[in-house]
């Protein structure tokens, strides 16, 4: 090895910040000897009452495994509190007692672990115990802490974005958290709603958000509908609604598009709504079926279903069953409103090798179901084949993974 070579080769210093911090202090004279001597006085006091918290101060697996905690507390308030800098840290040992370093890095782990681990606000207030969690980072680097950080204050920002938006429509967060609903839900529907209905005062549900939308594609001039942020939204709260204005704008433009089928896109298993959190209203919802138009010619009873149709459904005309009766038909299976494990990875291997034909589904619809809801029945599986297609046929999911994910959540599929 050459003299250039070896002098551009570095050792890497793998101690502790707080023990870089203690050389450098007392060897460029600003940690002195009676400071050192109470530094080295306070570890094991230190020592002891780390290992009773956390278990017991008895056992001497439990005091090495504290030590190790104590070490790394300081070493990250130090890091934390003077970015890196030996000079400062060393400051701050010599002004300010060992004890209270480690103190300050258990305070920033406890507010670390205070912050929501999650953005469903079901969640909330449900994280784990904080002496386990406490345990865990404790011995945790400080790049692993500001990372989380980083994760955990960016959910509080849209989780705090949620309920202003929410707020301004008089929902309450026992709401949200009975409801189960994800922070970037509702920031995406409260986007959503301001720019299709402006004007409104209560949060939407299914049935006013497909009438005002209807409403909006009737009108003769374009729509400027566009997804802006809320007037009257807190600065601190702004990025994190602005990180969703793009993709629901987008959404907006598949959602006032009069080819798109508005009630297939709104299906409430369908990863559009997904995407959306939406206020459940069933008395809505039965109204609006009520008076919902019948399909068929005023005086003319509608067509009832083929005795095909009941010997492949069985009864069962629900949006899971239908689905997977359809996607049989489209690959050219067996008519099935129930599928294995096992069928189902044999339906995505026929469907990869043969491909799909959704039109053999539609005529089947078209054929043989109800009049009445011949055309619901070909929204919905519209809907499927545009939403689902991608994963079914993608060569990139060798394991059949993704597909079979989707079956499970899309279709009836026996465990």
């Amino acid at each position: 090895m050459t003299e250039s070579t070896s002098a551009a080769l570095q050792l890497h210093d793998a101690r502790p910040f707080f023990d870089k911090a203690l050389a450098h202090g007392v060897q460029h004279g600003i940690i002195d000897a009676a400071r050192l001597a109470a530094i080295q006085a306070d570890g094991p006091k230190g020592i002891v009452q780390i290992a009773r918290y956390f278990g017991s101060e008895f056992l001497r697996p439990e005091l090495e495994k504290a030590r190790d905690r104590m070490v790394n507390l300081i070493s990250l308030y130090l890091l934390e509190t003077t970015g890196g800098d030996l000079h400062e840290a060393a400051v701050s040992l010599r002004d300010h007692s060992l004890l209270s370093r480690s103190k300050g890095g258990s305070d920033m782990l406890k507010r670390l672990i205070a912050l929501p681990e999650h953005s469903n606000f079901a969640l909330a207030g449900h994280a784990g115990a904080e002496t386990l969690q406490l345990a865990q980072w404790s011995l945790r680097s400080h790049a692993d802490y500001r990372a989380e950080l980083a994760r955990r204050s960016q959910i509080t920002q849209a989780m705090d974005a949620a309920l202003w938006l929410a707020g301004q429509h008089g929902l309450e967060q026992d709401a949200l958290e009975e409801a189960g609903a994800d922070a970037e839900a509702v920031i995406r529907a409260g986007l959503l709603w301001q720019a299709l209905a402006p004007q409104a005062h209560e949060w939407p549900h299914a049935v006013a958000l497909e009438k005002r939308v209807t409403a909006l594609r009737k009108k003769k001039t374009p729509s400027s509908a566009s997804v802006v942020l809320p007037p009257g939204l807190p600065d601190d709260l702004r990025d994190a609604v602005q990180a969703h204005c793009a993709s629901v704008q987008a959404d907006l433009a598949r959602l006032l598009d009069g080819a798109t089928v508005l009630r297939a896109l709104l299906r409430p298993t369908g990863a559009f709504r997904a995407r959306y959190f939406l206020q459940d209203d069933p008395l809505a919802e039965v109204d609006d079926y009520l008076r919902r138009p019948d399909d068929h010619e005023e005086g003319e009873p509608p067509r009832p279903a083929s005795k095909t149709w009941i010997r492949a459904t069985q009864g069962n005309e629900d949006e899971h069953s239908l689905l997977t009766l359809f996607l049989c038909l489209a690959v050219g299976m067996p008519k099935k409103t129930l599928l294995t494990e096992k069928t189902a990875a044999s339906l995505v291997r026929k469907l990869r090798k043969s491909g799909l034909q959704p039109a053999l589904a539609t005529d089947f619809i078209r054929s043989h179901a109800p009049g009445a809801h011949q055309d619901g029945y070909c929204a919905l599986w519209s809907s499927f084949v545009q939403e689902s297609q991608a994963t079914l046929c993608s060569d990139r999911d060798y394991q059949l993974h993704d597909a079979l994910a989707l079956l499970r959540r899309e279709c009836h599929v026996a465990g």
